[in-house]
């Protein structure tokens, strides 16, 4: 059983929270807190295996809790919170929550799968005790001479520990880099148009939500949508053109990274760069492996600074990883290799 703490001012709220976690059978409500300061008095006495908590509390919000919290434990921390938040939700990341969901999706209308990808990912979370990450600038633990070639696109996958994961990489990439870079972010929540927003502030590049049938262009950096997977397709005058599908979800994600670097391989052959960065599951394992078939670069983060170590193991399981690296060097490396 998940021993499971919520958080919120709303009794209305816990209680929706309570029915949707006790219908699984797998998570036990050990406590409640109608306020931040009563949260974390019960965090550290109660010691959950899983803390579900709101953003805007009396007391303490939902930040200060967390940043309370983590000098004391790394208990797994997952947000529930309003869409009109979603900015602050994407700090609380920063701050060490795992994941986050808006409130309005748990209502009668939440599909089945939908609610078993949310479950599965919970129950996931709860076994993680989520250590600091180290941007070490070490030497890359994997480097095969890579020749250099026209890059026409990066192509990046991340999920837990993400969103703090790439606001430190666009701090260290310049403003003029010159290659568009798609990325596929897990992203349960539906706060896509906020994490776009969140992360535009990290950088002097411009940062959009694709659009279908949209152009790839220099200097972009486009954020996948949530709840459809976006493919990169070559179109005849076009170049190379968005498209998003309703396919069903691969390695329990929708977007999957997987779809995106597929064809992104297929389209962009050699001229494709791709990265794997922290979280869990493979997502981006396969698509790995298929760029580095059709002739790409590969990249990975390497265990040390990444906060959860499954997607870039799963990739670099493959053999198809040409540089795994801290990931305060993923981003110097690509500036390289784009020159």
């Amino acid at each position: 059983m998940v021993n499971t703490l919520i958080i919120d001012d709303s009794v209305m709220a816990r209680n929706i929270i309570r029915d949707f976690l006790e219908e699984e059978g797998s998570f036990r409500i050990i406590g409640e807190a109608g306020d931040g300061e009563e949260g974390i008095q019960k965090i550290l006495s109660l010691n959950p295996d899983l803390v579900t908590l709101d953003i805007e509390m009396p007391k303490k919000n939902g930040l200060e809790v967390i940043e309370a919290v983590m000098k004391e434990t790394s208990v797994p921390i997952v947000v529930i919170t309003n869409h009109d938040t979603a900015k602050t939700a994407y700090e609380a990341a920063l701050r060490g929550a795992l994941e986050f969901y808006s409130k309005d999706i748990f209502t009668s209308s939440l599909s089945p799968e939908k609610s078993r990808e949310i479950y599965e990912t919970l129950k996931r979370i709860s076994g993680i005790k989520a250590r600091k990450a180290k941007a070490a600038s070490a030497n890359p633990s994997l480097s095969n001479k890579i020749e250099k070639r026209k890059i026409h696109a990066i192509v990046i996958a991340s999920s837990t520990g993400g969103p703090k994961a790439l606001s430190t990489f666009f701090s260290i990439l310049p403003g003029d880099f010159p290659v568009p870079i798609v990325i596929v972010q897990h992203n349960s929540s539906g706060f896509d148009k906020g994490f776009a927003q969140w992360l535009d502030v990290y950088t002097d590049l411009k940062i959009k939500l694709a659009e279908d049938g949209e152009s790839l262009k220099s200097g972009t950096v486009y954020i996948a949508q949530t709840g459809r997977h976006l493919e990169l397709n070559s179109k005849e005058g076009k170049g190379f053109v968005f498209c998003y599908n309703n396919d069903e979800p691969e390695n329990n994600q929708k977007p999957s990274a997987d779809v995106l670097f597929r064809t992104a391989a297929e389209s962009l052959n050699s001229s494709v760069i791709s990265v794997v960065l922290t979280g869990m599951g493979s997502d981006g394992a396969l698509g790995t492996r298929k760029i580095k078939e059709m002739g790409g670069i590969t990249l990975a983060q390497d265990e040390e600074s990444s906060l959860i170590y499954g997607m870039p193991k799963a990739a670099v399981e493959t053999g198809c990883v040409d540089m795994v690296l801290p990931l305060d060097r993923i981003a110097v490396e690509l500036i390289g290799l784009v020159k």
